[in-house]
């Protein structure tokens, strides 16, 4: 068995979907996943990972660092020590995998796999052209072309490792969790709070999600009718409690990802600067919201660029309400 590195510097739901690509690989060989920082929490619930690297990548991310000659060459050596037989840059479709893919040759990895538009030169030995698709499918496609299937019985679809968690509610909830990366993928904080009084109205006890950074947010879209959980959920917390829930409702953001992983249904507040078509909740039943024609759609834009974030805002209510029971009728 040889050692292969896999590496996903992005956040954690990107992480999340590189999972049936890391099972994949892991079904052969001893997979090292590198991830950046914002994305190490996913990286350590999935299953068919070996070891987890870490390292704050200057290219990637909202906010990189500066590039930094003495991390660069940390990484270079922790690399070349690591005994690689192959390596597999992940990324999304506008990323561009090859300055990964020259610390890896200067790393001395001898096996170097990505997919690229871009000319590679002598940095990659399989420069891979995936058919247009889901982030998912797009991985799953560059490590087959290297000769990686999914074992049998793996039906491709997202996992995480189950963790036992105390404190969960007794009762059927579903849960609302109103934060994203970036504000563009977020409804507003009233027309959320409206939702969970919807919700409510409908007969669910709703449950309240965030960070410890979203607490204000959370307060506010939970109100009297919400159980506010702002703050008080890890990630292992969160995937136990989104497994426990009925439904999930939330934008196009990492707890998408991770109530899919857990196989819960979702209502997808999607916002269309990215497509749908590539980032949609995988493997479990969803119903899309949300104007997929709107003025914003595929710029990736990272604060809405029209008054009054029509395309989520201008969903009402009902809609979710409507959804919610749908998915609810089909999983019971």
């Amino acid at each position: 068995m040889r050692t292969v590195l896999i590496t996903r510097l992005d956040n954690d739901g990107d992480v999340l979907l590189a999972g049936p690509a890391i099972r994949a690989v892991a079904a052969t060989d001893r997979v090292v996943l590198l991830v950046a920082p914002s994305g190490e929490q996913a990286a350590r619930l999935l299953p068919g990972v070996h070891d987890v690297l870490v390292w704050d990548c200057p290219w990637t991310g909202f906010e990189p660092p500066p590039v930094d000659r003495r991390s660069v060459n940390t990484l270079i050596d922790v690399l070349s020590l690591a005994h690689l037989g192959a390596a597999f840059v992940l990324t999304s479709y506008h990323q561009s995998p090859l300055p990964m893919a020259l610390l890896l040759r200067m790393a001395g990895i001898k096996y170097v796999a990505a997919s690229s538009v871009d000319y590679p030169g002598s940095l990659l030995d399989l420069r891979h052209h995936p058919e247009p698709g889901h982030e998912v499918s797009r991985a799953l496609s560059l490590v087959r072309a290297a000769g990686y299937e999914l074992p049998a019985g793996d039906d491709g679809r997202l996992v995480v490792k189950q963790a036992p968690i105390d404190r969960l509610p007794d009762e059927p909830f579903v849960v609302v969790h109103p934060g994203a990366s970036v504000a563009a993928r977020a409804a507003g904080p009233q027309q959320l709070a409206r939702i969970v009084e919807a919700l409510t109205g409908d007969g669910h006890r709703v449950v309240v999600t965030g960070s410890a950074q979203e607490r204000d947010l959370t307060a506010i879209v939970a109100g009297s009718k919400g159980i506010d959980l702002g703050g008080q959920t890890d990630y292992r917390r969160l995937a136990a409690l989104l497994r426990a829930a009925s439904c999930v409702v939330v934008g196009n953001t990492g707890p998408a990802h991770l109530a899919a992983a857990v196989r819960t249904p979702v209502v997808s507040l999607f916002a269309p600067v990215v497509s749908a078509d590539d980032w949609a909740p995988w493997g479990v039943p969803f119903v899309l919201l949300g104007d997929q024609q709107a003025e914003c759609r595929g710029t990736r834009a990272r604060e809405c660029p029209v008054p009054g974030h029509p395309c989520l805002n201008g969903i009402s209510p009902d809609e979710v309400v409507i959804a919610v029971r749908k998915l609810i009728e089909e999983v019971t």
